[in-house]
């Protein structure tokens, strides 16, 4: 199936700009400088991490005034010293990490700003625009944001369809062409199993829409999205017994 959006106009640019549009996959989408900064926290055990989360409770209690767990924040300060943890230069830096997660996560490529590209993935139907536009949502895995929590929004693209055409049932595998524009956005509404925040950088105005069959997901392939669809299959199974 292949749909051609003619409407205002852009069936003209279609034809005349199909053969220059660039097939780019969803780590294009990310701002290459964002990626790579110091993160001392990933090097933390669970444990670790949650006995310093810990300390910086207690640390806080015993600023507002509560002496009594004075010996308890000692202690934790140092069970972490003799595992070589620096509680105290850790919790100075949590909120220069979260900045940079924070831009890892929401920053992207400006080079694709503006360009025109072809790119597949899976279309979640979302309600019309307040102008009537039809709306969908591309993600790069089939099930984000159903069941399970949506991607990083630099890894979202709200798809704006200058036609009728949505998506016909969720996490329909299409290929999208069109011009794409860095546009953050933030919609909340119900996708299968409850409301569900849909913040997305990127926006696509979507010129065709094309089905395509996704490849199988590798048996040993690895990212967070795919980590936490694990680790909840696990806990399931743990849970039915089987």
């Amino acid at each position: 199936m292949r749909i051609f959006l003619a409407a205002f106009g852009l069936g003209i640019l279609a034809s005349a700009s199909m053969a220059d549009n660039a097939q780019i996959g969803w780590s294009d989408l990310l701002d290459a400088s964002t990626q790579v900064f110091e993160d001392p926290y990933r090097d933390l055990s669970p444990g670790q991490l949650d006995d310093l989360v810990e300390v910086a409770r207690l640390r806080q209690q015993v600023a507002a005034g509560d002496a009594s767990i004075s010996a308890q924040l000692a202690a934790r300060e140092a069970e972490l010293a003799e595992n070589g943890v620096d509680a105290e230069w850790l919790i100075s830096q949590r909120w220069v990490v979260a900045e940079r997660r924070e831009q890892a996560a929401s920053a992207g490529n400006p080079e694709l700003d503006g360009a025109e590209v072809t790119i597949s993935g899976f279309a979640i139907p979302a309600p019309p625009a307040s102008d009537g536009t039809s709306i969908a949502y591309l993600v790069e895995q089939r099930g984000m944001c159903s069941h399970m929590p949506p991607p990083m929004p630099n890894q979202m693209i709200r798809v704006r369809l200058v036609s009728d055409w949505t998506p016909e049932y969720m996490h329909q595998p299409v290929s999208l062409t069109g011009r794409l524009h860095i546009h953050p956005t933030q919609e909340v509404f119900r996708v299968v199993d409850g409301e569900v925040p849909m913040a997305a950088t990127w926006r696509l105005d979507a010129v065709t829409v094309e089905t395509y069959s996704p490849a199988p997901l590798a048996a040993d392939a690895s990212s967070e999205w795919v980590d936490q669809l694990r680790a909840k299959l696990k806990a399931n199974k743990a849970q039915t017994g089987e």
